[in-house]
């Protein structure tokens, strides 16, 4: 990862969302934005990764990524993209997990995906008029953020041990773990999939398997509330 943490200072001219695993459904991503009257020139989308894989249009992230509204963290199929391209994991297992479409590339082909998936953040910080939010694709592994944040700058194992736990830990739900993160008004994760959105303390689960026949959740950073098509009367 270039940079393990990303900040964003606070939207002043529209809103900024947050959408759950989007899974090669970007068609569905669109129509699901259109709904909600997103706007990019004022709004911003921001993912919590696992933007590949399953669905049949994987290869539309490169375009998506390129956006200047459109943000991103790495989430553990991302990761496994990148795994596969330097042989640390065999096909067999990328192909399990839905990765087909890169096992089907050449090396070349496949480089602009590793290049720019290695330059997605673990992390995003979000300013909101209401507070700071955090984004993260599957958990933050500490009771704090700020500790977490720093175990991510201290580089080296540390910040890799804090960066897997963030892409792939399922920890706070397999225990019920009520206790929230403290520095931040939420934290908004996706990975572990649920029927509709759900919460434990402020960490947000927003995965709601939009990429396997049910709606896709997106999240006001500023409401923490489902989004909705912004009045007429405020939104020109």
């Amino acid at each position: 990862m270039s940079q393990f943490v990303q900040r964003f200072s606070r939207n002043t001219v529209g809103r900024d969302l947050i959408v759950g695993d989007i899974h090669g459904h970007f068609s569905k991503l669109q129509q699901a934005l259109d709904a909600v009257g997103f706007d990019p020139a004022k709004d911003r989308l921001f993912s919590v990764g696992d933007m590949v894989d399953r669905g049949p249009e994987s290869e539309s992230c490169l375009e998506w990524l390129a956006q200047p509204w459109f943000k991103a963290v790495c989430g553990n199929h991302e990761r496994m993209t990148m795994e596969y391209h330097m042989g640390m994991i065999p096909a067999g297992m990328l192909a399990m997990n839905g990765g087909a479409w890169a096992i089907g590339k050449t090396v070349d082909e496949r480089l602009p995906y590793v290049d720019t998936f290695a330059d997605l953040p673990v992390a995003i910080e979000l300013e909101t008029e209401y507070g700071l939010i955090g984004i993260v694709h599957a958990d933050c592994p500490s009771p704090e953020w700020s500790q977490f944040t720093a175990r991510l700058a201290m580089g080296g194992d540390v910040a890799a041990v804090a960066a897997e736990a963030a892409m792939w830990s399922r920890a706070r739900c397999d225990f019920i773990d009520s206790s929230g993160v403290k520095g931040v008004r939420a934290v908004v994760v996706g990975h572990t999939p649920f029927k509709k959105m759900t919460s434990l303390d402020n960490v947000i689960y927003i995965d709601t398997m939009g990429w396997k026949g049910h709606d896709f959740t997106i999240l006001d950073a500023a409401t923490l509330r489902a989004a909705d098509k912004p009045s007429a009367l405020f939104w020109g």
